[in-house]
Order: structure tokens, then C-alpha cells, then sequence
């Protein structure tokens, strides 16, 4: 596996190096000695999968707040999307910065997303699907999160004119307004 930093403290890129013969190919996702090597939380203790019908399909920014915060890896594992993280640690050199990048079906990279930041992603093709390994259960009364499209943020989200959100996404804060911050 190969971990690549990213401009956020904290955030990595991360590649497997698949097998291919003439089936197709066999790849790791995730190790838990590679991740602890590295000082980033095993993810394994709940898998979700999203499932997207529609282009422009928006999910986040969400986080758990303490203690139920949570470690993400993500991803892609049908159509495409436009992933972003921010920072929500404030004791972090990259505090209230964002982080994106496209994730594709197949053998691209995934997200390794910390404790301490929100996560989120547009789906940029129909029938895209995400799958979350994440180190810690949810906990309804813990989720939170920052508005998608909030300024500050700097967030080039692809799809800003064919966007399906759900209603609690649309009155999520801005991150001026957050209070449970870490």
C-alpha cells in the first residue's frame, strides 16, 4: 500500500498495489500494521456503503463529535465522485482548511480521512457508490456537520447547478457557526 500526504495534517491518499492476471485484479484496501505504522487509526470497526442514483448527488460535510469522532478510509467503488475533507481540529497547523480530490471506481486512490475533520462528496456520474470503513460505530446523536457550499471553505464542488441534497444537509452550519469543534 502506498500512503501519499496531502495539504491537510492528517489526510493521506491512499493506493493499493493490485495483482492482475487475466481475471482482472486483487487488491488490499486496508491493513491494520500499514495504518499503525503510520500513527492513523485502524478503520474496522463499521463498513457502510453509500449508494448514489444521480450526478451531483451531495453527502456531508459530516463528523462525529466527542467522543464518538471517527476515522474514515473511502472508496469509490462504482461511477466517480469529488471528495472533500476539512480540518476541524483546531490545535492542527491546517485548522478549517479543505482538502479535495476526484475519486474513481477501480484502481485509483481512496481517502484516509482523521479524527478532527468533516467528510464529504459529489457524485460526478450516475450509480456511484462509496464504501466507508470507519474506526469507530455511529452514533445518531453525535452526527454532525458543516454546510457543503460554505464559502470560507473554498470548495470547487463540479456539480453546483444540478444539486440533490437531503434537507438536513441543507441547514447544516457554516463553519463560522460550528460550536463542537475539536
Amino acid at each position: 500500500m502506498k500512503f501519499e500526504r496531502t495539504a491537510i495534517e492528517g489526510v493521506y491518499l491512499v493506493s493499493s498495489d493490485p495483482a492482475a492476471d487475466p481475471r482482472g485484479t486483487f487488491a488490499r484496501i486496508h491493513s491494520r500494521h500499514e495504518f499503525a505504522e503510520r500513527g492513523l487509526a485502524p478503520v474496522v470497526e463499521q463498513t457502510s456503503l453509500s449508494r448514489n442514483c444521480r450526478r451531483g448527488t451531495v453527502r456531508g460535510l459530516h463528523y462525529q463529535a466527542s467522543p464518538h469522532v471517527e476515522a474514515k478510509l473511502v472508496c469509490c467503488v462504482t461511477g466517480a465522485l469529488f471528495d472533500a475533507v476539512v480540518d476541524l481540529r483546531r490545535s492542527s497547523p491546517t485548522f478549517g482548511r479543505a482538502f479535495w480530490t476526484m475519486l474513481t471506481a477501480g484502481d485509483g486512490p481512496m481517502i484516509y480521512v482523521p479524527e478532527g475533520c468533516a467528510h464529504g462528496f459529489q457524485t460526478v456520474e450516475d450509480d456511484s457508490s462509496v464504501l466507508y470503513m470507519i474506526s469507530a460505530p455511529y452514533d445518531a446523536g453525535a452526527a454532525r456537520g458543516v454546510r457543503w457550499d460554505d464559502p470560507a471553505l473554498g470548495i470547487p464542488w463540479p456539480e453546483r447547478d444540478s444539486v440533490h441534497l437531503s434537507e438536513r444537509d441543507r441547514s447544516l452550519p457554516l463553519l463560522a457557526d460550528v460550536r463542537t469543534l475539536f
